[in-house]
């Protein structure tokens, strides 16, 4: 296959992201196309349940299972994601390590923010100061 604009397609076995409705977060693994549209996503080892999503509703991934049978059931699926463990996969991607960053600073609380605060500024003071040592061995 060439190398084309598009490096990620719509096919049996790529996981996406949802990014709306009630498992709106998840990864989930697409098991069949039903039009240009729409498709059936499984996630048996994140509780997606088999539904038709409209793909303007997910995001694809990198991550593909391959050699996935079409309208695979949930049980088999499960077997497919733990053998080429794809949620661990997902865990170590940078995109999925920026959510889990995002979700943890809109979690702190005012004081957690103010602490934060603080370490940056002394890690910000430490660097000035080696900066200006560096600067005046220079000169």
């Amino acid at each position: 296959m060439k190398s084309g604009s598009f490096q990620r397609l719509v096919e049996v076995g790529r996981v996406v992201l949802i990014n709306s409705g009630s498992d709106a977060g998840k990864i989930a693994t697409i098991v069949e196309i039903v039009d240009h549209r729409r498709a059936i996503v499984d996630g048996p080892t994140t509780n997606v349940k088999r539904q038709v999503v409209p793909l303007n509703n997910v995001v694809l991934t990198d991550i593909v299972v391959k050699s996935l049978p079409r309208a695979i059931g949930s049980k088999r699926l499960a077997v497919f994601l733990e053998k080429n463990q794809v949620v661990e996969a997902w865990q170590k991607s940078a995109w999925a390590k920026k959510i889990d960053a995002r979700q943890r600073r809109a979690n702190l609380s005012d004081f957690d923010r103010f602490k934060l605060m603080r370490l940056k500024k002394q890690q910000r003071n430490i660097v000035d100061r080696q900066v200006a040592l560096l600067k005046k061995e220079r000169a």
